[in-house]
């Protein structure tokens, strides 16, 4: 079911391979200030991803090797959707590899700190310094760029860290911005959302709040609500919000899974019942 964000406000889709950042990669993009949903990278068709407010795709990090048979992969046709994509490290491997370049295994993995040195100016990294620190989590690489490709930066190790094609928007990083040890991550990001895919930062998390709030009223109607509540993020999040939409419609049921700390299940029903 899409969430009416996606509908009323420009949106940015991440295409999830497994990354343990993949909800970082969200959480930074919601702090810039556009609207972004998280998906599997098999759950999504083409049609859905042409919808006119989607302005970018990001493919996320992963565990896998793209060169591997049972690798995850998308259609390569989501390449020739006309809409900005940037692959984060496994990311730029399937980009690579679905763009008819290279990868293999990297001679010497990496994980860590490592120097970005830009290669080329271009607007992904306005006003990034020609030297930063960037983190690294791979143990594959590129071995040769597609046809169209150029080199954007590079690092000791990986000297073909950032790609860019020569006259659409696709990108590739190797490194992961999203990570706090990416000095200029953020910003590197802000420059692919506000300078590539031309968005203007409309959503806050105060408007989530408030179109979620009268979602959840009009679907719901007159009718009343039973919600499933274990004292866990997501049905705690649920049921404060449908309550603020709904009220007395609302009914919690306490779900003790069992897998709370000492006394903590009767924390949750005082917290539930005020």
């Amino acid at each position: 079911m899409e969430h009416p964000e996606l509908k009323r406000h420009e949106t940015i889709i991440i295409l999830d391979f497994g990354s343990q950042y993949t909800q970082l990669i969200a959480r930074r993009i919601r702090e810039l200030g556009v609207y972004c949903e998280i998906h599997p990278f098999n759950k999504v068709d083409k049609q859905f991803l042409t919808a006119a407010n989607i302005k970018g795709l990001i493919f996320s990090g992963g565990p896998a090797s793209v060169y591997e048979a049972e690798a995850p992969r998308v259609d390569k046709e989501l390449l020739e959707l006309d809409k900005p994509i940037l692959g984060i490290c496994y990311g730029l491997q399937l980009l690579t590899y679905l763009a008819g370049g290279q990868v293999g295994r990297a001679e010497k993995k990496e994980y860590g700190l490592a120097e970005l040195q830009l290669a080329a100016a271009h607007p992904l990294f306005k006003d990034i310094p020609d030297n930063s620190p960037v983190w690294m989590s791979h143990g594959d690489k590129v071995l040769s760029l597609p046809a169209d490709f150029r080199v954007l930066a590079r690092t000791d190790n990986s000297p073909l860290a950032a790609i860019g094609h020569n006259s659409r928007p696709l990108f590739g990083l190797q490194f992961h911005p999203e990570v706090q040890h990416s000095k200029f991550g953020k910003k590197i990001l802000a420059n692919f959302l506000f300078h590539i895919c031309r968005c203007k930062g409309d959503w806050t998390a105060a408007s989530f709040i408030e179109e979620s709030i009268k979602d959840i009223r009009q679907r719901v109607g007159e009718r009343r609500v039973l919600c499933g509540l274990s004292g866990g993020v997501d049905s705690s999040v649920a049921a404060v919000l449908i309550h603020k939409a709904i009220g007395q419609q609302l009914h919690c049921v306490f779900v003790d899974t069992g897998l709370l700390r000492f006394r903590e299940a009767e924390e949750v029903e005082q917290v539930f019942r005020s």
